[in-house]
């Protein structure tokens, strides 16, 4: 079976929002205190066994520093170990890019249901806490290569995640990360709105991340914070009892439509949210039929322009319009 498309984006998260806009001063921060323990003398293993004792430190705590990989295997499933096999020799080759952990399936069946694992082999990724699932089956080793390659740079791009490369045939006091860098100007900004957003001043946030993007317009991660800021603005007072049943009642209402498509975002009814708008945009005419098409853009931009979801609604909109 080859390995099947990741899908990185396309939850309504905002623990995903601030860990990706975190993740990368909590790399920072842990190499620092390493350092300042002097405990960072050695490099920390490329392949590691983890258990359900230690999955907090050795997947949701290093994943804040570097991608890692989780591999479920068992013994009777010769595929399974096989797969490991190439992982581990990759885990070596990348050099740090990403940390490989195998899971016995057996030994730990409460990782193995919350995974919602279906069988052997099945690799799943973990970024900032986030896990997602990259493949389910065998795949050679130039199809799992691409799929690390992809997720090694949504981790740089999207969650500001970067493994230290190590030597990986080197002694492990040899293989020390470098120091770490001071943050620039637009982390510090980027973190600066996370942190706004995270304490509910959501005005606040939507002026710091319009800052981000005032002098870095392409910022991908700026575009999303300041699209879901801009969603949690527009519902936080909204009673989501009238608002769905003014738009039942008025099918036409171009701004209760717009109401509870925000909150059917919200909700994770991202394909709902999505049906109501392109049916407005075919509903309406002249500058309400603009607006909702606008508001249709701004809701891709919350869920992210690589889920299936987003491409499947931007067909739709364009049969509309065209």
């Amino acid at each position: 079976m080859q390995p099947r498309n990741m899908s990185m984006s396309g939850v309504v998260d905002l623990a995903a929002l601030k860990a990706a806009g975190e993740a990368k001063v909590k790399a920072e921060q842990a190499r620092a205190q390493r350092q300042e323990a002097g405990a960072d003398t050695t490099a920390p293993p490329l392949v590691i066994e983890v258990t359900e004792a230690t999955f907090e430190s050795d997947v949701l705590q290093r994943s804040n520093e570097v991608p890692v990989v989780i591999s479920f295997w068992a013994d009777q499933a010769e595929q399974s170990k096989q797969l490991n096999t190439v992982l581990e020799r990759l885990a070596g080759e990348y050099r740090g890019r990403f940390v490989l952990a195998t899971a016995e399936v057996y030994a730990n069946q409460m990782l193995f249901q919350q995974f919602g694992v279906q069988g052997v082999p099945a690799v799943f990724a973990v970024l900032a806490g986030q896990a997602m699932p990259l493949f389910q089956g065998a795949a050679p080793e130039d199809q799992v290569a691409d799929v690390l390659d992809q997720l090694i740079e949504v981790a740089e791009q999207r969650f500001g995640i970067v493994g230290a490369e190590v030597d990986a045939g080197a002694p492990a006091e040899a293989q020390a990360p470098p120091p770490p860098r001071p943050a620039t100007p637009q982390e510090l900004a980027l973190s600066a709105a996370h942190e706004a957003l995270d304490a509910g001043d959501l005005g606040g946030a939507i002026q710091a991340y319009k800052n981000v993007l005032a002098d870095e317009p392409a910022n991908v991660e700026a575009k999303l914070g300041l699209a879901q800021a801009q969603l949690l603005h527009r519902v936080q007072d909204l009673d989501p009892r009238a608002v769905r049943e003014a738009a039942a009642n008025a099918p036409g209402d171009v701004a209760a439509q717009l109401a509870a498509a925000d909150l059917d975002l919200v909700g994770g009814q991202v394909e709902d949210a999505f049906g109501r708008l392109v049916d407005t945009v075919r509903q309406a005419a002249g500058e309400e039929r603009d607006t909702a098409r606008l508001r249709l853009l701004e809701l891709f931009d919350v869920i992210g322009p690589d889920d299936p979801r987003v491409a499947a609604a931007r067909t739709a909109l364009a049969r509309v319009l065209f």
